[in-house]
């Protein structure tokens, strides 16, 4: 028996809460895990685990064992990374989740150039709005907005990215163009609805350097961002899109933006939106971790550069540890 991999398998199992999560974090069957649970626990000679067709729980020798071993894969990683050459081989599995609509549009298409430099490294991308749980979903790697934030996590802004307020021209022909966010009230809006708690995103500007939510009248909605490009498409309305998601709507002309010429004083500008990277504690940072997260700055701030404020420690809740 390989006992560190047993010890694996065994801290997956807890973390997850389940042998069927555990052998989906490892890339096994479940029949596997259960086999090399059970050979642990002879090799010990105690019950780590109480084990029915409905549920699982550690029993006191287990849980024991459990505090002990817990972070043993962690610090095996990272003892190997400080004594492995730079030019080291990455491998293993690295999985990353995401927005939706930012692992859809920007992720999705970096990951091949990242492929090709680490080719035995096997990479999951998850694109989800909804909750996610680095320990168990297996996440390595997550790239979250504010509101997604949570207690305990590790985080670290990586990038600020600019929204869009854009209508196309039959809507605009048909209704007018709004001359402030004020003016909003008073046209059909396209609204968002955040998966994760149901309320809508805030349409936000900057006005004088304050915070500033526009009066929407939601005429539609959706949780998903790329049906409400294509409602906006098709004349239903104004909507907010991430710059990413607009781009090649705003360059063919099916849509056209709005508050273009806004300073922050008088009318204010579109809020922005930051994206964070987050691991579960730092002792996650592995080396395939930053090699990503190193990669994914560098060819974020080619299509997006940011403001220098942005190179300072950024803002975030007490609560929440910063990379």
């Amino acid at each position: 028996m390989n006992l560190l991999a047993a010890i694996a398998s065994f801290i997956k199992v807890v973390e997850s809460g389940s042998i069927v999560g555990a052998a989906k974090t490892l890339g096994v069957s479940a029949a596997a895990v259960s086999q090399t649970l059970s050979r642990l626990e002879t090799h010990l000679g105690v019950r780590l685990l109480q084990r029915t067709t409905r549920s699982m729980a550690l029993t006191e020798n287990g849980r024991v064992y459990y505090e002990k071993v817990k972070r043993i894969a962690a610090d095996l990683e990272s003892a190997q990374s400080l004594i492995s050459d730079d030019d080291s081989e990455l491998q293993g599995r690295l999985c990353i989740a995401s927005t939706s609509a930012f692992g859809r549009h920007v992720l999705a298409p970096l990951i091949a150039g990242f492929s090709a430099q680490h080719p035995r490294l096997l990479l999951e991308l998850s694109t989800t709005d909804g909750k996610i749980s680095h320990i168990q979903d297996g996440i390595d790697l997550s790239l979250r907005i504010k509101p997604q934030l949570e207690d305990g996590i590790v985080a670290r802004r990586i990038v600020s990215l600019p929204f869009v307020l854009c209508a196309s021209p039959a809507y605009l022909q048909r209704a007018g163009r709004p001359q402030s966010p004020d003016d909003l009230q008073n046209h059909a809006c396209l609204a968002f609805r955040y998966p994760l708690d149901g309320r809508f995103l805030r349409w936000s500007f900057i006005r004088d350097g304050q915070r500033y939510d526009a009066p929407v009248n939601a005429t539609a909605i959706s949780d998903d961002i790329d049906a409400l490009a294509q409602m906006a498409i098709n004349g239903a309305g104004i909507t907010r899109l991430a710059e990413f998601v607009a781009a090649p709507f705003l360059a063919s002309g099916q849509l056209l933006p709005l508050f273009e010429n806004h300073d922050g004083a008088g009318h204010g500008f579109v809020e922005r939106m930051d994206i964070y990277a987050c691991v579960q504690e730092r002792a996650a940072m592995t080396p395939k971790v930053k090699a990503f997260m190193d990669y994914l700055i560098e060819h974020l701030k080619v299509r997006w550069p940011q403001e220098d404020a942005l190179a300072a420690p950024f803002q975030a809740s007490t609560d929440k540890e910063l990379l």
